[in-house]
């Protein structure tokens, strides 16, 4: 049991670590061949967020634990909307006043409904895996387009070029890449084969460990970006990268399962998790969601979220 631990804390650590890199050589390299800034960051960026989740989503998927990659997307979107956005709103509250956000979130909503749809009869086809990756690269163009149209005064444009890596050759950037793309699918290897163990010890369901133990580390650096972020005063940033790593984890880390490995849901998929995903979003859009002018994401709101994010774990565990 021990030494599952510390394989695990281990695999998370690399898997943390290699997806950063990978994110750090392909941004810099996309920005030496002339990406502008905000395409790098709806794009590249915010798929990178969702990264540990997605390859841990595949591997889960190949050794036959599909409810544990199921439990991965939704327990991440869960954790970052309730713990993370929570914990970084008590730290500073957050103000939205990006445009782009503010089309990022009805896009979320939408998503999470049609993969709610796909739930609903207890099982997750291999059709609807196809669908939602299609839909996937489909949102990763529109971002792209969007980030074209995107208004010049739009604060997340500073921002993301804030983040932007410079002055890394194209040689270490390839590099960069090359490692991350080695080490993500070897790190998540042995994360999920620990946590599968650690789950059989506590007598645990592989969708709770998808839901808590794998959705919390992979949530981890979603949690330190968001408060180094507003804490440098990048709360649009901040909050992107969340609703980004939202949105891929219901359409990329939900769809490799339906793909890979289509069957039927654990019942508590459709009778609990997928209604509290639903039901932070909706959350989310009403302390976000302002048609005119700015809006704050208090301390209040964030103390509400962390709130549901404790009640969910007792809910788990009661």
């Amino acid at each position: 049991m021990l030494l599952n631990i510390v394989i695990f804390i281990i695999g998370l650590i690399v898997l943390s670590w290699s997806a950063d890199r990978f994110v750090y050589g392909a941004s810099a390299l996309a920005k030496n061949i002339g990406i502008s800034p905000m395409m790098i960051g709806l794009t590249i960026v915010a798929m990178g967020s969702s990264a540990p989740e997605i390859v841990v989503s595949a591997m889960a998927s190949i050794n036959g634990n599909m409810n544990t990659a199921v439990g991965n997307a939704l327990g991440s979107n869960i954790t970052n909307i309730a713990l993370v956005l929570g914990i970084t709103a008590l730290v500073k509250p957050l103000l939205v006043s990006s445009t782009t956000l503010k089309r990022e979130l009805p896009a979320l909503l939408v998503i999470s409904l049609i993969a709610i749809a796909f739930m609903f009869d207890g099982e997750l086809k291999s059709y609807e895996g196809v669908i939602l990756l299609g839909l996937f690269i489909f949102v990763l163009a529109m971002m792209a387009w969007l980030s074209l149209q995107v208004d010049k005064e739009d604060p997340l444009i500073a921002e993301t070029a804030d983040e932007i890596p410079k002055g890394v050759s194209n040689t270490a950037a390839l590099i960069w890449i090359g490692l991350g793309l080695i080490m993500l699918p070897l790190s998540a290897h042995f994360l999920v084969n620990s946590a599968v163990e650690i789950a059989r010890y506590m007598g645990l369901s592989d969708l709770v460990i998808g839901l808590t133990i794998i959705a919390f580390g992979t949530s981890l650096p979603e949690l330190a970006a968001s408060i180094a972020g507003v804490l440098k005063g990048e709360d649009d940033l901040a909050l992107g990268n969340i609703i980004g790593s939202n949105i891929f984890n219901l359409l990329a880390v939900l769809g490799l399962p339906g793909l890979i490995a289509p069957g039927l849901l654990d019942p508590d998929v459709h009778n609990r998790d997928m209604y509290v995903m639903l039901g932070l979003t909706l959350l989310l859009f009403l302390f976000s969601f302002d048609l005119i002018g700015k809006r704050k994401i208090s301390r209040t709101n964030g103390a509400i979220l962390l709130a549901c994010f404790v009640g969910y774990q007792f809910w788990l565990f009661g």
